[in-house]
């Protein structure tokens, strides 16, 4: 099953198609993201039998966020072995964390305007938390997950790599640096859900690929530690890291300028788009 919004109601999605859950159901679903996701054994009950006529077809640029207010944004960085390598550091031992703010996340084809400061990529699958929970065990963590999808963890350098310790949740967190879409998938539609590629380009040239079974921390791992400590909650997003290639461990250093377009592909999921202009 695919899902995503459009115009901020929660749809489900084949295709070019959508189906407004609230609608179709006679609103015995909500169309709120995050209040479907609550109810989300509901939905996965409902789905099958759902009557698709009324469905419309929608354009890429339609689609908002998977979830357009998430209550809490995890992110893992060090998360692939060649990144912190090129980096300059060991494999961590431990996921380490830090945060989105959630007002940064936006949907799949935006216009992103560059502040001040060296503006980079980082291609990312993104987990979205469904049931959620706390202290939730390995072996049970992807009963957790509602869905998979794709997003970008932009971020400027110079101010993530001011002060002792840097600024990474703020210096992510400017307006359009979370992009997350076009839709998000349930796992059992994967034929192997641990292991999908994914890449990303400027105008057309690779500058990012990878596979998540290259994760130092699988997204199972990551559920099983984090709410080890928080609560996750319905609607949650987990960025799980970004492989090598960004763009300030060039030689030399690239980042993103104005006029140019930034496209990142998950397979099985679909397509992020983000053209950038001058702040």
């Amino acid at each position: 099953m695919r899902f995503s919004t459009v115009a901020g109601r929660f749809v489900l999605v084949d295709g070019d198609r959508a189906l407004d859950v609230a609608a179709a159901s006679a609103g015995l679903l909500p169309a709120d993201a995050i209040a479907a996701l609550q109810r989300w054994d509901d939905v996965l009950a409902w789905a099958p039998g759902a009557d698709w006529s009324a469905s419309v077809t929608v354009s890429a640029d339609q689609f908002g966020p998977p979830v357009p207010a998430p209550r809490q944004v995890f992110a893992i960085a060090l998360n692939y072995a060649p990144h912190a390598a090129e980096a300059g550091f060991e494999p961590p031992a431990e996921p380490l964390v830090f945060t989105k703010f959630p007002s940064c996340i936006t949907g799949p084809v935006t216009v992103v305007e560059l502040p001040e400061g060296n503006v980079d990529w980082e291609i990312e699958v993104v987990a979205v938390i469904g049931r959620g929970g706390y202290r939730i065990p390995r072996e049970q963590a992807w009963d957790a997950v509602a869905g998979l999808t794709l997003g970008q963890d932009l971020s400027e350098r110079v101010l993530q790599l001011t002060g002792k310790p840097p600024q990474f949740s703020l210096a992510k967190s400017h307006p359009g640096f979370g992009p997350v879409g076009p839709v998000a998938v349930t796992p059992d539609e994967f034929d192997e859900r641990s292991d999908l590629g994914f890449e990303s380009s400027i105008d057309g040239e690779v500058i990012q690929s990878g596979r998540t079974s290259e994760m130092i921390f699988g997204v199972d791992e990551l559920i099983a530690r984090l709410s080890a400590v928080c609560r996750l909650l319905p609607g949650d997003l987990i960025f799980t890291g970004t492989p090598e290639g960004v763009g300030n461990r060039r030689s030399p250093q690239r980042f993103l300028q104005p006029g140019e377009t930034l496209v990142s592909r998950l397979e099985g999921v679909g397509e992020l788009r983000q053209s950038f202009v001058a702040g």
